[in-house]
């Protein structure tokens, strides 16, 4: 159904005011006047509702899934499959999170004629950013009148946080390798010390075969090598409300993110928890950190879960194998974002906790003595990036299991 345009609304009231003046006052030409800006608005409409158009509309993003900061575009591609041109297109797409709405003006199409276009989308925030629905607006020459119809549907763009080139967490003595009692193992898959020697079943590679044990036992046995394990990572992230101040907790997801692809990329297994109850488990494959970053882009603060319990439970005795851990917070308005940590820290365990910038320096005097037992501490204000104190903190040389180190802005 036709809808009038602003200008559209305008005439029609001007020309409905000269009609009724002309009436009343006797002057022809003002009748005229308005009974012709009538009539034009009425042919506007008519033209606008008996025009048809077929039209194969398609939106892509590219890419579907990005990081904070990166382009992000969506391509348009507009064909008419109809038996006679179209009339000026315009293209209204809804951006969420961004006022009015991304329009696009295509010049008439030929019969069988395909053209593109091209808009960027807005990355600064994380968070899922819906893209659509689509409107194809079809107007007369005048601009009076416009009839809409669907075009292409809601689409979603994923922002993932902003990451930065930091360093991975470090393996400790003993994380990079797993022994395994699995009998069917390759040669390939295990390192060159001998773990024990067990009987030969169907299946083992002849070339395991330990010949003079097995003379000695009267039955075959082969050797069981230390498997190479790959190594873990676990990343803890705090959302309890109030442990952050401003816009530090965007921050926090941020580190988050940095962390675990890093050690992705270093072929560690990663683990993400939250203090809200999520927990990733460990994986290392492409599939899993996209898991891990599409929770990040949509986390949000809760009133949930007790940060010093989540971290002493992640140190009980018959807990999965940990790794290093890096626990990610921040100081809060009373500073108490660090606060029970270190009791709870172990020496696979890096505390990074994000402080304003009025307050970094002096929550990082306050804690360095309370994190006295084995763990380090990141105390990052506003003044540096996370990058430059994580790595700084990561390449200090000495040992860092011995004392709380704090990082704070110059």
């Amino acid at each position: 159904m036709p809808v009038l345009s602003r200008q559209g609304a305008a005439i029609t009231v001007v020309s409905v005011t000269l009609v009724v003046a002309g009436r009343l006052f006797g002057i022809f030409e003002l009748f005229v006047l308005g009974a012709g800006g009538a009539a034009l608005v009425v042919a506007a409409a008519a033209f606008v509702g008996l025009t048809r158009v077929h039209l194969d509309v398609s939106r892509e993003l590219r890419p579907s899934r990005v990081h904070a900061g990166q382009p992000a575009t969506v391509h348009l591609r507009v064909h008419n499959r109809g038996a006679r041109p179209t009339p000026v297109l315009t293209l209204r797409d809804v951006v969420e999170g961004i006022d009015g709405a991304a329009c696009v003006v295509l010049a008439p199409l030929a019969v069988d004629q395909t053209v593109g276009a091209t808009y960027s989308l807005p990355t600064d925030r994380r968070g899922v950013l819906a893209v659509g629905p689509m409107e194809v607006r079809v107007s007369d020459p005048f601009g009076l009148a416009t009839v809409s119809t669907a075009g292409a549907p809601v689409s979603e763009l994923v922002v993932w946080p902003a990451v930065e080139p930091v360093l991975p967490l470090p393996l400790g003595p003993g994380d990079a390798r797993d022994r395994d009692a699995d009998p069917s193992g390759t040669p390939g898959t295990y390192g060159d010390e001998l773990y024990a020697l067990r009987p030969y079943t169907d299946g083992d590679d002849r070339r395991l075969v330990h010949w003079r044990a097995s003379a000695r036992y009267d039955h075959l046995v082969v050797r069981q090598h230390e498997r190479r394990a790959p190594g873990r990572a676990t990343i803890v992230l705090d959302t309890r409300l109030g442990a952050y101040e401003g816009e530090t907790f965007e921050r926090a997801v941020s580190a988050a993110a940095s962390i675990a692809l890093a050690c992705a990329r270093h072929q560690l297994q990663v683990r993400l928890i939250t203090a809200a109850g999520h927990d990733s488990g460990f994986g290392g494959d492409h599939r899993h950190l996209e898991g891990i970053m599409e929770h990040l882009a949509v986390v949000q603060q809760r009133d949930l879960g007790h940060l010093p319990t989540l971290v002493a439970s992640l140190r009980r005795p018959g807990t999965d194998r940990l790794g290093p851990a890096a626990v990610i917070t921040g100081t809060g308005a009373d500073g108490s974002g660090l606060g029970g940590l270190g009791e709870a820290g172990a020496p696979a365990i890096t505390v990074v906790a994000f402080a304003a910038a009025a307050a970094g320096r002096h929550a990082a005097g306050r804690h360095a003595v309370r994190g006295g037992r084995d763990g380090s501490a990141i105390v990052v204000d506003a003044t540096t990036t996370f990058e430059a104190a994580w790595n700084q903190a990561l390449a200090s040389p000495g040992p860092r299991t011995t004392t709380w180190a704090s990082v704070t802005g110059r």
